[in-house]
């Protein structure tokens, strides 16, 4: 099933054409931008000097905190009565990004989430649960919108109140959510609870935070969906910017909308296909807020080949952060890493933590881990050998040693949107 089968579908050498038209567009558009006009006059560049889509390596890179010194509408490239919404990012400490959209943006965003939904197979026939938070972070209306221009019934129910929440997946008969996974597994553990059955459920979308194939895994058995993964960023639209198709092999970015570059994020080089590091992008169809270079943060690669459903070149899942990995003597730990090898042990629950401290001028990491009850005696030697089980687990995936501490089933925060389980205290013995 295509929404736009045109675009999704086009072929190598159309997809060139129409890339560059939209990058050179895109290259006056933010002339209208005090940032850019400096930027460029500084590295000597003017926009007709790019004439392929390689030379986009000539143009600096736009960083997350460009924006944030932009606040509050120093990006927009539009006069302000042109911009009909306003985002802002969540989860920063000081001035946060702020996104602008025109009533096109708005259109051209919500399209994008209509390709997504359509490419797993979701319809007008549909009844969709929406439980993400729907004030200034992307997410909520994103989808919204993208629904109810598929046509599905859309129901706003936004975070908390998880009881209520599984009532109305059960009286409307919810056929698809959106939601973090954290939050779904939290959604799955209240439903056990309740002794609540969610049969009407079929999809399940999830994004917002990097999680692996176990825990898809393990959503698919606790709620009985086909999960799917989303990705996106404020500062590109929101969620839509890439998704994956029913073969769940990788995400799909909408390359007649984004131009994708992977970089070593040490260095700014550009790698090839095939090579994992930072993603960039730079969005080709944003009239309010258009981005040269965008440096996401984002840890993935692209595929070297296409995709059997015939939407072309797909990025692989995204691993985390550059800024949200962890280096431990020397070795690069991503938490995405540490939920993986947790839903491989049974005795174990979901739910996790890790802290992070400096010890005698050493990182030491420790994971509070919650037990699982049904595999738990009451021995004490019971208790260690699960223990010991989960550090040999950890020890040989990570190449690290940790410590850790086994906890009551219930103890560690659930979180309803973003999950933030690192804590890193090495800042504070500074």
């Amino acid at each position: 099933m295509f929404w736009d089968e045109k675009y999704e579908t086009l072929s190598k050498k159309d997809l060139g054409r129409l890339q560059l038209k939209r990058l050179k567009k895109t290259l006056v558009q933010v002339q209208n931008v005090d940032f850019y006009r400096r930027l460029f006059k500084d590295a000597g560049i003017r926009p007709e000097d790019i004439k392929s889509l390689d030379d986009v390596r000539k143009l600096p890179f736009t960083r997350k905190q460009d924006l944030r010194n932009g606040y509050p509408f120093g990006f927009f490239a539009v006069p302000l009565t042109k911009v009909v919404r306003i985002h802002t990012t969540s989860g920063t400490t000081g001035k946060p990004t702020v996104v602008g959209y025109t009533k096109k943006d708005l259109r051209t965003w919500a399209g994008l989430i209509a390709r997504n939904m359509t490419m797993v197979g979701l319809s007008d026939q549909d009844i969709f649960q929406n439980m993400v938070n729907y004030g200034m972070f992307t997410g909520g209306l994103g989808f919204h919108y993208g629904a109810e221009l598929i046509g599905m019934t859309v129901i706003p129910s936004a975070t908390g109140n998880t009881r209520r929440q599984i009532e109305m997946i059960q009286d409307f008969g919810v056929t698809v959510i959106h939601c973090t996974p954290s939050y779904a597994l939290h959604l799955a553990e209240v439903a056990e609870e309740m002794d609540a059955r969610l049969d009407s459920l079929k999809t399940g979308l999830f994004g917002a935070e990097p999680w692996s194939d176990s825990m898809r895994r393990e959503l698919e058995d606790k709620l009985g969906v086909t999960a799917y993964d989303s990705y996106g960023l404020s500062e590109l639209f929101g969620p839509g910017v890439a998704f994956e198709c029913r073969e769940r092999d990788g995400l799909h970015i909408w390359h007649d909308c984004y131009l994708v570059e992977i970089i070593d994020p040490a260095t700014g080089e550009v790698l090839g296909e095939g090579e994992r590091g930072e993603m960039v992008v730079t969005p080709l169809v944003k009239e309010a807020m258009p981005l040269i270079r965008y440096r996401t943060g984002d840890i993935t690669m692209l595929y070297e080949d296409g995709c059997i459903c015939g939407r072309g070149q797909k990025i692989a899942r995204i691993m985390g952060r550059s800024d949200d990995m962890l280096v431990i003597r020397g070795i690069n730990v991503f938490p995405s890493q540490i939920e993986h090898v947790l839903l491989g042990i049974p005795e174990v629950g979901n739910q996790f933590m890790v802290y992070v401290d400096r010890v005698n001028h050493l990182d030491e990491m420790t994971i509070d881990v919650e037990i699982n009850r049904d595999f738990f005696s009451g021995e004490l030697k019971d208790l260690a050998r699960i223990q010991n089980k989960v550090v040999k687990a950890l020890r040989d995936a990570l190449e690290l040693r940790t410590t850790v501490r086994l906890v009551e089933p219930g103890s560690l925060p659930r979180f309803e949107g973003k999950a933030k389980r690192v804590v890193d205290r090495r800042k504070d013995t500074l």
